[in-house]
Formats: structure tokens, sequence, C-alpha cells
């Protein structure tokens, strides 16, 4: 299973994503820079955190006009599995991959800690190797992470069960329904705000979020099985 980091200028979390499927899977990675065409290399699309070309006009949204991106929407296509983490998380619904926008904390200020969050959809690529209301910690690190929506585009997530992570016991950044990460009606396409690539390890004070990189290769190799069958 191949895996491409993206890289905008920017970017801050390309460098733990990567290290993060070294060390949880050991699986072939790559950094790919913003001005790529062609992803039919690869298997898996990380999109970091960081600030995407400064931020300067809104989080995501110059990214969202990168030349990359018309390759990650023809790798999502095809049924490839995309990983927006933070400002990933805000490129993807930017780039309309994901419903709903990201805006200033409810604090207006930047939150760095970690948070608990609960799986509420288990069944997705990125979540199969958790257990469904399981409470992880994770991460997190933004100032502009309050998931928003209008009540139909909620009513949908809740109905289609595309909700996959919400913040339990603190909901740190006022996102709607206390929402945490979402997917899309295919559950190939997953953003969320906590930094899972910042949790590979105990030592780095979780290692909660390493199962999301083995449940990927979990769900690869499964569809690879499917395939030859």
């Amino acid at each position: 299973m191949r895996f491409a980091v993206i890289v905008f200028p920017g970017s801050n979390g390309d460098i733990d994503c990567y290290k993060a499927v070294e060390d949880a899977i050991g699986q072939p990675v790559d950094y790919v820079w913003h001005t790529a065409t062609d992803l039919s290399d690869y298997d898996a699309i990380l999109i970091p955190g960081g600030f995407s070309y400064g931020d300067y006009l809104r989080c995501g949204a110059i990214a969202r006009f990168a030349p990359v991106m018309d390759a990650v929407r023809r790798a999502a296509d095809e049924g490839k599995f995309v990983l927006g983490i933070c400002n990933g998380f805000q490129v993807l619904t930017e780039a309309r991959l994901l419903p709903g926008a990201l805006i200033r904390n409810r604090t207006l200020k930047f939150i760095c800690q970690l948070a608990d969050i609960k799986v509420e959809n288990n069944r997705t690529p990125f979540t199969l190797d958790y257990e469904e209301g399981e409470i992880l910690r994770i991460p997190i690190a933004h100032g502009e992470g309050c998931y928003y929506c209008d009540e139909a585009k909620l009513a949908r997530l809740k109905a289609e069960n595309r909700i996959v992570f919400r913040y339990v016991h603190e909901n740190p950044n006022g996102s709607i329904d206390d929402i945490a990460g979402i997917c899309n009606e295919r559950g190939n396409v997953l953003g969320l705000m906590p930094h899972p690539e910042r949790a590979v390890h105990k030592w780095l004070g979780s290692d909660d979020g390493r199962r999301m990189f083995t449940s990927m290769l979990r769900a690869y190799e499964a569809r690879r099985r499917e395939v030859t069958v």
C-alpha cells in the first residue's frame, strides 16, 4: 500500500504524517508537492495540517485550486482513501469533497491540547480497528476548527451515519453537534480536526491515533483480497 502526503506551501504536519505511516504500518510513503497532477501510483492520500498558502484568504480556500486537488478528486472518485487532517479537513470542505465549513473557534483563540473524541462509526476504512463508542485521546492544534453546516446537512450526516468522531467531555472549539470528523457518502474520504499522526506512540502522550493507519492498511488488504477472489 503506497501513501502520498500532499505538501502545500505552509504545511507543517507533513513530516508527522510521513513518520506516522512509517512507524505505524511500515508502508511506502512519498511527499507529493502541490503542483503534482498525477496520483495514480498511490492507494491513499494524506492532506496534512498546517497553514496552506499561509491561510491568507481563508483556511484551505487557496489550496482547493492547487493542481494536485484535481488528482485528489479523481482518487476519491476511484475509491482511494483520502484523509484530511486539521488544515486538510479545511481543504476538503473548501474543495467540496466534504460538506460544511470550518470556522473560527468560538473562543476566538488558538487551541493546542489533548482532546477526548468518541468513535461514532467504526465501519469506515479509517476506523475498522476501533470499537464503536470508544473514547480516544488525540491532540488538537487549530484556530479555525469549529465545524459548521446548516440543519439540512446536519440531518443528512446523521441519517447517513457520516459523523465519524465527536468530541466528548468538552467541545473545545464549539463545533455543531460536537463534530470532530466526518466522511463522504462512500466512506473513503475522511476529514477530522484532531491529529492522529501525532498520537502513534505512548511517549507522545497517546498512541490512540495509530489504529487509524492500521485500519487503512486492513481495509486496503481486504479490498485486494476481494479483487483477487
